[in-house]
């Protein structure tokens, strides 16, 4: 827990950015019956029967002291998946960076060896090379800035059925590039000396 928040405390550094990495599964729903459109004095209607339409995953990475966000739609969540999205992040993303901060919690895929599963040796180790990760503990998702970023985009851009990965990734992608226009940073303010006064009941007892 120290280790992420001293993490967060760290100044900005354009060649060695912090980003956050999060994911959620998504459960694609279309409608039964069309909808009925709004109407002057009257809400748009719409049937409470859905079907089901498959699962995909959303991963989403946020740069907390810039407030950048991107989001990348998956049809599955795998280690290949996830090695994707890495060079994504190193290549794309932020191609002149030195090294990228990267935090995220234990998953069994955030692994620097679903790199190897996905490429060949050479080029999984270049992409691990560009990374510093830095692992919330077990149980503390709080901790991770990305959680944030998708409980927005869940409660802004989600918060209505879509029917196609297709679709979503397009919605997704326009929510992303609105929010970044604004520079909306984040503003963490727990610290480690906040969580050893709030948190104290966590650490171990020393005796002398």
């Amino acid at each position: 827990m120290e280790d992420v928040l001293d993490t967060y405390a760290l100044p900005y550094d354009s060649n060695r950015p912090l980003v956050c990495l999060d994911e959620k599964p998504y459960v694609l729903h279309g409608d039964v019956s069309k909808p009925l459109p709004t109407r002057r004095m009257k809400p748009k209607k719409i049937d409470y029967e859905y079907t089901r339409n498959g699962y995909c995953a959303i991963i989403s990475l946020i740069e907390p002291l810039t407030g950048k966000q991107y989001v990348d739609v998956r049809k599955r969540r795998t280690s290949r998946d996830f090695a994707e999205v890495i060079k994504w992040l190193v290549d794309d993303l932020y191609p002149s960076a030195d090294k990228i901060i990267l935090v995220m919690d234990n998953l069994n895929i955030h692994k620097i060896g679903s790199l190897y599963q996905r490429f060949e040796p050479k080029e999984a180790r270049r992409l691990a090379g560009k990374l510093e990760i830095h692992y919330t503990p077990k149980h503390g998702s709080w901790l991770n800035i990305a959680e944030i970023g998708l409980n927005l985009l869940s409660r802004q851009c989600l918060n209505r059925r879509i029917p196609e990965i297709k679709q979503l990734r397009q919605e997704v992608t326009t929510w992303c590039s609105e929010r970044n226009e604004k520079n909306l940073s984040i503003d963490w303010q727990f610290t480690t000396a906040d969580a050893r006064i709030k948190l104290h009941s966590l650490y171990p007892k020393i005796e002398d």
